[in-house]
């Protein structure tokens, strides 16, 4: 593969102060990139919700980083991919590479919106982070000791967000991406008592898995005071997304990197060490 001339315009990281997008502007900028982070705090700032703004975070940009808060499979979110693949052709935007979600057919309409943009593009299509359990909307209940969901006896291939980070840094940077549909996940499934388990273990506490009524888990998050679209998209990957249509493996990773996924369980060991999960007795 070839790599794209450095300093050769900027590559635009849409979310880049987020989980994907942090690490994808990081590893741009090690490899002596030049990054422009798109997000509300930024200058120039980057909002959904104000396409006026965005040829200012679109100008000298060659490449895009897509990621849309809090999922593609929000209302809206099509318009707002099409606005925006548009206005990033007409700036003069070469590349585009998606952060997509696995199973969810909202979010694969908004593919297609790329796909269709008379750009280079390629797609990370993810499954759940392990992150969710160190950074998101878990960590509380790790630091509790219970992880108390709805989610049954369902399995999911978790993956890491490293992993999708190095698979976008591949797709941003490199040629040989363009058309490819990278289907990420971890390299086994896992039940969210088998979650419980490899944090137990690397924790070195008990933490137990609780599954627990959808209804009473979506009004416990309302409740907490979570951004109404938080709570929508929490709703909508425990009623709709967490019925075993994920259930499966995928090797993107492996196509893109030419490397296994981390497991989760050395996933969790690494953070342990960091002193994340550490309670105060």
């Amino acid at each position: 593969m070839t790599t794209l001339r450095k300093n050769k315009g900027l590559t635009l990281v849409l979310g880049g102060t987020g989980k994907t997008g942090r690490r994808v502007a990081e590893r741009l900028k090690a490899k002596g990139h030049a990054v422009r982070i798109g997000s509300r705090s930024a200058l120039p700032s980057f909002d959904w919700d104000n396409e006026k703004g965005w040829d200012a975070a679109l100008k000298d940009v060659t490449a895009a980083y897509i990621t849309y808060t809090p999922d593609l499979a929000m209302p809206g979110a099509a318009d707002a991919i099409e606005a925006f693949a548009a206005r990033a052709k007409r700036r003069g935007v070469k590349r585009l590479v998606l952060l997509s979600g696995r199973g969810e057919e909202e979010a694969q309409a908004c593919e297609q919106i790329v796909q269709n943009a008379g750009l280079e593009w390629t797609i990370v299509r993810a499954s759940w982070f392990n992150q969710n359990f160190s950074e998101g909307a878990f960590v509380d209940m790790v630091l509790g000791g219970a992880i108390t969901l709805p989610a049954g006896t369902q399995v999911e291939p978790f993956v890491d967000v490293d992993d999708i980070a190095d698979v976008a840094v591949a797709a941003l940077s490199q040629d040989g991406h363009h058309g490819q549909i990278y289907e990420v996940t971890g390299p086994r499934l896992m039940t969210f008592a088998d979650v419980a388990t490899d944090l137990s273990q690397a924790t070195g506490r008990a933490i137990t898995y609780v599954d627990v009524p959808h209804e009473a888990f979506v009004a416990e998050v309302a409740g907490s005071g979570a951004p109404k679209d938080v709570v929508w998209m929490l709703d909508y990957l425990f009623s709709t997304v967490l019925d075993g249509r994920n259930a499966y493996l995928c090797d993107g990773v492996k196509c893109a990197l030419g490397r296994e996924p981390k497991d989760f369980a050395d996933y969790a060991r690494n953070v342990a060490a960091t002193g994340v999960w550490e309670t105060r007795a």
